[in-house]
């Protein structure tokens, strides 16, 4: 799924494809903000992206064998929530509608005589 498909998928449920451009576009630019600033982004059901840095090291290039210096760099790491690990491994069943990643609802607590 690209942007413009995400955008579509969304305006089914808002049923306006430009407020659904502007929820998409305003949601994507917080998080590449916030990320890219050190912030943890992490939405619960979905998962967490997290800032990092990956130290300066030596490697080798694979045609000659010389070493070669590879600079300190900043990456993104995804982790995904658990519920969307299940849903994509097969282990939780896909809800025929609603949200996907929601949590279930809580079931009310019977008293035990």
């Amino acid at each position: 799924m690209n942007k413009a498909q995400l955008i579509q998928a969304v305006a089914k449920t808002t049923g306006n494809r430009a407020q659904a451009a502007d929820a998409v576009e305003a949601a994507l630019d917080a998080i590449v903000r916030a990320v890219a600033a050190g912030e943890v982004v992490s939405v619960t059901g979905f998962g967490s992206l997290t800032p990092q840095v990956r130290q300066a090291r030596t490697a080798r290039n694979p045609q000659t064998g010389e070493p070669v210096e590879i600079a300190e760099r900043r990456v993104v790491k995804f982790r995904p929530g658990a519920r969307f690990q299940d849903l994509v491994a097969g282990r939780r069943a896909m809800p025929e509608s609603g949200n996907c990643i929601q949590k279930d609802p809580k079931t009310p607590k019977v008293a035990h005589p």
